[in-house]
């Protein structure tokens, strides 16, 4: 990993979206290793119920929940499942999310539109609001919303996605002053290009314009999911105490021109 700070997270729960692979599955495994327990939550049953069995095995406390995030039941019964199991729930990291095909504005479809939105912004939606209603019976905790730096600026053929993206930060800074009070604080990060399973596939599918986005990208190189997870564990700690409400950019200089 990463050269990312220690943290004491013993006795201390965790949750993950989007915890079978890239940037969740670090940051679930940045978790453990500090001395969380983590609940890894995932569409994909299988995998993420072998990513938290090679935490159990490596001695972390660890559970793997099948979980769409687009369907609230579910997303419900996950965090009742999680309190269950491990009593309580201190920290969030809200990742699950699609990229969307390209498409030009005048032509975006109804229905890709409504999918990336299910994901990207209603999903985080959920998962935030259940993970609320846990955390302010205790009077603490601290949520992270994955965002993007589709959320802080425009890109031609994104419209759905960065439309997505921009609503994830309205969510995180709306919630966050109302919850503020109530001792939990809730933040967003905006990941550049980062390597991950989902970024391999546009680099394969559209070479040009990830080539094209590189070129904007100053540290001239792709960022990786530790180095997300990094920021996401500095966040949910006390490091980050009087921290809340921000658009994190972890994006190697991106949105910096």
């Amino acid at each position: 990993m990463t050269n990312s700070p220690a943290y004491d997270f013993t006795g201390k729960v965790a949750l993950v979206t989007g915890a079978a692979s890239g940037m969740g599955l670090a940051a679930a495994r940045g978790f453990a290793r500090n001395g969380a327990a983590v609940a890894l939550l995932d569409r994909s049953a299988d995998e993420v119920r072998k990513a938290a069995q090679d935490l159990g095995d490596a001695g972390h406390q660890a559970i793997g929940i099948a979980c769409d995030v687009t369907d609230e039941n579910q997303v419900a019964a996950a965090l009742d499942r999680v309190a269950s199991t491990f009593g309580r729930l201190d920290m969030a990291f809200n990742n699950a999310g699609i990229q969307a095909p390209p498409s030009d504005a005048a032509e975006e479809t109804a229905e890709n539109f409504d999918h990336v939105n299910a994901v990207n912004l209603r999903g985080i939606w959920a998962a935030q609001k259940h993970e609320l209603r846990h955390m302010r019976a205790q009077g603490s905790g601290a949520i992270v919303n994955n965002s993007s730096l589709g959320g802080l600026v425009g890109l031609p053929e994104r419209a759905a996605y960065h439309a997505s993206k921009h609503g994830v930060i309205g969510l995180t800074k709306s919630a966050a002053v109302e919850y503020a009070p109530r001792g939990i604080r809730i933040n967003a990060i905006c990941p550049g290009v980062i390597e991950t399973p989902m970024v391999a596939g546009m680099l394969e599918g559209q070479a040009e314009a990830m080539a094209a986005i590189m070129q904007d990208q100053p540290i001239g190189r792709l960022g990786t999911a530790e180095e997300i997870a990094a920021a996401v564990l500095w966040l949910c700690s006390d490091a980050s105490s009087f921290v809340l409400g921000v658009a994190l950019p972890v994006d190697g200089g991106f949105t910096t021109h």
